[in-house]
């Protein structure tokens, strides 16, 4: 049954702050990622069993971990050790939590000194890595779900389906707003963005899992742009449209990125404006899913 929840680090830093946005909302779930600065899968072992009490006392679930594992920050070449290490701990916090899914990357896109991808992406290094973190996650009963975000695997579609054939077990979490963010890697360089429509379309089968975002760049200057659900260029209303048309049973996690994006610290605004902004953006959410199903029942 399909749960509303989202990334409640953009509504506050702390877990208490996180806690009232969802309650607020009165939303049952929370896609768990930065505490305090920390991931989730990096908090020490005394500040996870805070946040676990916490969550516990107000009857929040978390319905998936927003890893760092493998991300757009995260070269292919780093220590491999370093990384099953994490995925070690993250199983353990999840079996606690009772947490079904998490989301992984794919390592960083190879790029030159003009932000040109490189020819040879190491792509089979990527997969071996990435079956290999699958596998431990599978065989823990945790469903790993890949974002379509500025990684190897989000460099267009064909990529994502490449890389789900090669890794068995693999899932996605779709992002609506990140192909309006995205280069489309497979185009002639300066790369245009990515078409939202045809990206969903092609993927639509392989998705366990969706992020609500909205968001549009200036493929020259690379500038990002974000919006309310349905105020930019990515077609989020006919996606989740589509999805509920489909069949779609997962959950949706809203990503504002409208008053603190987690991966750039230019972006902030004051405590009250990022839970307000967090407020507003799940109610517009709220009232344009229903409208979805109202329209996906005719």
């Amino acid at each position: 049954m399909t749960r509303l929840g989202g990334f409640a680090d953009e509504a506050a830093g702390g877990i208490d702050g996180q806690i009232a946005a969802t309650r607020a909302l009165g939303w049952p779930c929370i896609e768990a990622r930065g505490v305090d600065g920390v991931n989730i899968h990096d908090l020490s072992d005394a500040d996870f069993d805070r946040v676990r009490a916490r969550l516990d006392a107000a009857g929040i679930v978390v319905n998936c971990f927003g890893s760092t594992i493998a991300n757009w920050s995260r070269s292919v070449d780093e220590p491999f050790d370093a990384t099953l290490a994490t995925v070690e701990r993250a199983i353990r916090r999840m079996r606690t939590l009772g947490t079904p899914l998490i989301r992984i990357m794919s390592y960083a896109i190879l790029l030159d000194e003009r932000g040109r991808a490189l020819a040879d992406q190491r792509k089979e290094e990527r997969f071996r890595r990435l079956r290999e973190i699958c596998g431990r996650l599978l065989d823990a009963g945790i469903t790993p779900v890949h974002e379509n975000c500025m990684n190897y695997g989000g460099m267009s579609w064909e990529h994502s389906l490449e890389m789900l054939a090669a890794v068995p077990g693999l899932k996605l979490v779709y992002d609506t707003g990140n192909p309006g963010i995205t280069p489309d890697f497979r185009k002639p360089f300066p790369y245009p963005n990515q078409d939202a429509r045809e990206c969903y379309d092609r993927l639509r089968s392989h998705i366990a899992h969706v992020h609500i975002k909205d968001g549009a760049r200036h493929p020259e200057t690379g500038e990002e742009r974000y919006f309310f659900p349905d105020q930019g260029v990515c077609g989020v209303a006919g996606v989740v449209e589509d999805l509920l048309r489909s069949g779609y049973d997962g959950d949706f996690s809203i990503e504002p990125h409208m008053a603190v994006v987690f991966h750039d610290e230019s972006v902030s605004a004051s405590d009250r404006a990022r839970f307000d902004n967090y407020l507003e953006y799940g109610r517009r959410f709220e009232r344009m899913l229903d409208e979805a199903r109202r329209r996906a029942a005719r």
